[in-house]
């Protein structure tokens, strides 16, 4: 791994970045190139893009094979604060409004994967562990989409003009309010020309947990990407049958059960 001078990056008060910690296996404090662009892809010149995305628990042992085989490309801290109505009415859809850095992004899911029954035993199985969700980073579209699921309009938006990003008072008209808030250090991989990111991700609530993730235009190749991250996975020596849960699933099993148990009901966990 090629170490360089840090530029940019976040640091903790002593001017160091924070350790991060994966089964027991402390990684001291590194200096890295450090760039927003280089290391979160969703600056990705498209407005949707379709994340799809396999979670899984980060050993010393795979940690080890990752630092071989990858390149590291830097860590970054981000605060995570996600929105919804009282009701959950966007997340028991399975939308996810979320705010990072300053920047608003709604996951929805995507439509079924087409040509499943070719698949054999094994894809099936690893499709099975991957998740995917069109990413919309449009605000104008956001607030659409999230009025869609109102069903209303805000009276006093003008269509023809787009919304200040530092305007949040149509959080207030929609009734949208911030039910969880994390921050989360990451260290982020990538897996040579094959477009596969890997991150190591440490949630501020004491949650560790790794992601791979391939990110493809709308109306992409879902399968081609779900057999690079069967792959990836393949080679990081990692199970083909253990489902590992993400951040938002433990934040609100521990913090707000009431409303992991409504979208335990809906099936959206």
């Amino acid at each position: 791994m090629v170490t360089n001078t840090l530029i940019g990056g976040p640091q903790c008060a002593c001017g160091k970045l924070p350790s991060l910690t994966y089964g027991g296996y402390s990684r001291g404090s590194v200096a890295l190139f450090w760039t927003p662009n280089n290391l979160d892809r969703r600056t990705l010149p498209v407005k949707m893009s379709v994340e799809v995305e396999r979670k899984f628990l980060c050993s010393d042992g795979t940690l080890k094979i990752l630092e071989e085989i990858a390149v590291c490309m830097g860590q970054q801290q981000f605060h995570d604060q996600y929105f919804d109505t009282p009701e959950f009415e966007l997340t028991l859809r399975d939308m996810w409004l979320r705010k990072r850095k300053g920047c608003w992004e709604l996951k929805c899911p995507t439509a079924t994967v087409n040509g499943t029954e070719d698949r054999s035993a094994e894809q099936s199985l690893a499709a099975a562990l991957c998740t995917h969700y069109k990413e919309i980073t449009n605000l104008p579209e956001i607030q659409q989409r999230v009025e869609e699921v109102f069903k209303k309009t805000c009276e006093d938006r003008e269509s023809e003009t787009a919304p200040s990003l530092g305007d949040e008072s149509w959080l207030c008209r929609m009734n949208l309010v911030c039910f969880a808030e994390y921050v989360t250090v990451r260290r982020s991989f990538t897996l040579g020309d094959e477009g596969v990111q890997i991150d190591l991700d440490q949630a501020d609530f004491g949650y560790h947990v790794g992601e791979i993730e391939v990110l493809i235009p709308e109306g992409g190749d879902v399968q081609s990407a779900q057999e690079k991250i069967r792959n990836a996975a393949h080679k990081l020596g990692l199970s083909e049958h253990e489902r590992v849960e993400g951040k938002m699933n433990v934040y609100l099993k521990r913090y707000q059960p009431e409303h992991y148990a409504k979208l335990l009901s809906a099936h959206v966990l």
